[in-house]
């Protein structure tokens, strides 16, 4: 997973992931490319939890908490569907699921700016 936001400076964030449960609860576990845990998510209707090493804070919502752990709203809800292979519509984001059967999405935030890239390469277990 990439993602570029084109602020000033412009930010960038990579990390494989492990994405598990729905929009709704679920598990995200960042790590680095040699396998080092960067942050794990995890959200239920009742809480949405970052931990980072021995910290761990809490969010209001699934939403906030993906902004805090890479820097951009992505819409979780949305991410669920593109990596299913629906063409979800959220506003301001063009998903592009073109590449999709060869484990690649990619989907961008025109609105509101800045601009955001996301890309990911994705295979199912």
């Amino acid at each position: 997973m990439s993602l570029r936001v084109d602020s000033e400076p412009v930010q960038t964030f990579s990390a494989l992931f492990d994405l598990r449960g729905t929009a709704v609860q679920g598990s995200l576990t960042l790590t680095t490319p040699i396998g080092s845990t960067l942050a794990e998510l995890q959200w239920s209707p009742t809480e949405a939890l970052l931990k980072n090493g021995s910290e761990t804070r809490r969010y209001a919502s699934v939403d906030a908490l993906i902004q805090a752990a890479t820097g951009a709203a992505i819409p979780v809800q949305a991410l669920f569907g593109w990596l299913a292979g629906r063409d979800d519509t959220v506003p301001g984001w063009r998903p592009d699921l073109t590449q999709f059967a060869a484990g690649r999405l990619q989907a961008v935030r025109e609105s509101p700016l800045p601009r955001a890239d996301l890309r990911i390469v994705f295979e199912r277990t």
